[in-house]
């Protein structure tokens, strides 16, 4: 018996012992990443040259959770700015005396095309105030060049290339998987909504005519104006960057410099050298987002109350809370309310970047909008995509920004029933049987093909909603609703085309909607910046982060190429009631 207790105390102190040191690391860890999202405050020195490698995906505002781009395999952080820091920070350094210039140390840029387009506009800003710019990667993707265009200096790895051949948009489509299955996918779109193409992937083992028309429209808009700067900017004319594109002629180093997209062949080391000489000293150079921590010295001037508060609609519409990196309508009506009834917000910049989603949800977040712009300035500013829902929870603005490049329009919708009662019955060998009180009991039955009744009804309600939304969208842009059901159809639109047509009402980013915003509420400059929803406390994402994030997070990085796939189909599992959204998949590169 005195040795049963012998071990049974040893094991407990050494389960007890355990756990403490568990404990103990678990808190090491949490002080870490707190002391990591805890900005500290730095200072430049002379000669700065701010480098620039992003590698994070930026989003239009910055994580703050510390897990957002935690490296798990290595378990370290990689601090990642979303484009409201980043176009805060760029034109801080515009006036910081201490910074001399910027390195664009880079080959691909992870980020949509008008996200890409805001940054570039504010480098513009920032080279127009005397400072460098100098581009330098090993190879260079269409996106990464575009922004390093505008550079005093471009240089490329002796055996690097600048990949540059055009645009592609890829839809991935599950009719082939779905009839192996035995599963029906019951789609009702809109009256002659033959441009809603969010349903394809599910008809069809190919884009319909009408999609592949639109398609090439809008890559072709978008590749227009991609070219009209980088023709503006490396005196070389579009017809003959076409043919460079068509022909991949810049897949070599001499090359790129024989036709003028480059400025110098060189290792990196030569690279640094021709800074050091450019600065006339040895430069200090500094992460650009450790510079984020740097607070210049202001004029002492009266803080203003007064704030321009901007909320984020950010990701796919749906009901309810909004989860990591989507909207949810309780959430972000909410958001909205907060700041309509607070009275130091003197006016309201929303930021779209979403594809649509669930109708109703889609309603329910546009109502708050209308009831905003009662009580002050209400603007939109669209990023890489405001289409069908996206552009829906805009209409009501007084006024809406989008970049040349934006995706906007799809005004349309679509409801789709699933049938898997094929892949039950000759998959599974799971029969189903019921009993009904009323003829359509079973309306809506995933289990069973829609009768003619149920599908006429659910046609109905798809056909009054797209009514109703055209006629939203004529009321509040002030067009006619037979001009406005001819651009609509689920068509999509680039933004300058969007602009022609009415749809948005000057091309521009966030920031210039934030500007347009003070102007219209009278502020003058003297304003703060709030930002909605409001942000989760730190425990509050650890919690999350243990209950589950982590695990998505690790799968989605080791995923890597074949991860938006797999979230395509993820989406359409959960589409749930009529939608207004694009194509669930559409990968442009």
């Amino acid at each position: 018996m005195k040795q049963f207790f012998k071990f049974m105390f040893a094991s407990f102190a050494g389960t007890l012992l355990t756990l403490i040191l568990i404990m103990l690391l678990f808190a090491g860890m949490v002080a870490s990443i707190s002391s990591m999202a805890q900005k500290q405050r730095i200072k430049t020195k002379p000669h700065t040259v701010l480098r620039i490698a992003w590698k994070a995906p930026i989003r239009d505002r910055t994580p703050q959770n510390p897990f957002e781009n935690f490296d798990f395999s290595t378990m370290r952080p990689n601090r990642s700015l979303g484009l409201n820091d980043i176009l805060k920070d760029i034109g801080k350094a515009a006036k910081d005396p201490n910074v001399d210039g910027i390195f664009l140390d880079m080959g691909s840029i992870p980020a949509g095309i008008a996200t890409t387009e805001e940054i570039y506009n504010k480098l513009k800003d920032f080279k127009k105030s005397g400072k460098f710019i100098v581009s330098y990667a090993n190879n260079y993707d269409q996106k990464a060049y575009y922004l390093a265009s505008l550079s005093n200096k471009i240089y490329l790895n002796p055996e690097g290339l600048v990949l540059f051949k055009g645009l592609s948009a890829q839809v991935m489509f599950l009719k082939n998987l779905l009839d192996k299955l035995d599963i029906k996918a019951q789609v009702i779109r809109g009256p002659n909504n033959k441009y809603k193409s969010a349903v394809e992937p599910l008809l069809y083992d190919k884009m319909s005519a009408a999609n592949r028309q639109q398609t090439k429209a809008l890559l072709q808009s978008i590749w227009g104006n991609l070219l009209a700067t980088l023709s503006e900017n490396r005196h070389v004319s579009v017809a003959e960057m076409n043919k460079l594109a068509d022909n991949l002629t810049l897949s070599d180093a001499k090359q790129a410099l024989k036709h003028h997209f480059i400025d110098g062949i060189a290792y990196r080391d030569m690279v640094l050298d021709s800074i050091k000489k450019r600065v006339g000293a040895k430069p200090d150079y500094m992460a650009f987002a450790k510079y984020d921590n740097v607070i210049l010295k202001k004029k002492k001037e009266k803080i203003s109350r007064n704030r321009i508060a901007i909320i984020y609609a950010l990701g796919g519409i749906s009901k309810g809370k909004s989860k990591d990196n989507s909207i949810g309508s309780a959430t972000l009506a909410e958001a909205i309310r907060q700041a309509r009834l607070n009275k130091h917000v003197k006016a309201i910049v929303m930021r779209v970047n979403s594809p649509g989603g669930d109708a109703q949800a889609s309603d329910i977040i546009r109502r708050e909008v209308a009831l905003a712009k009662k009580a002050k300035p209400f603007i939109v500013s669209m990023g890489n995509v405001a289409a069908s829902g996206g552009y829906w929870i805009s209409t009501n603005a007084d006024y809406i920004f989008a970049e040349p490049t934006t995706i906007t329009g799809s005004i349309g919708v679509f409801g789709i029933i699933p049938d898997f009662q094929g892949f039950m019955n000759k998959k599974l060998g799971i029969t189903f049987d019921k009993v009904m009180t009323n003829k359509n009991a079973d309306f809506v039955d995933v289990m069973a093909p829609m009768n003619a009744l149920q599908r006429q009804k659910l046609n109905t309600g798809i056909t009054r909603i797209y009514k109703n939304f055209v006629a939203l969208v004529a009321r509040t842009r002030h067009l006619r609703k037979s001009f406005v059901d001819s651009i609509a159809r689920g068509h999509v639109w680039a933004g300058s085309e969007g602009l022609k047509l009415g749809l948005v009402d000057s091309l521009g980013g966030l920031q210039d909607a934030i500007a347009y915003a003070a102007k219209e509420a009278k502020l003058g400059k003297n304003y703060r910046i709030t930002e909605y929803p409001k942000r989760k406390e730190f425990l509050q994402e650890l919690m999350a982060e243990f209950s589950g994030k982590a695990e998505s997070r690790i799968l989605s990085n080791k995923l890597q190429v074949f991860e938006p796939y797999l979230s395509g189909i993820q989406t359409f599992s959960q589409m749930k009631g009529i939608q207004a959204r694009l194509p669930f998949v559409m990968k442009i590169e």
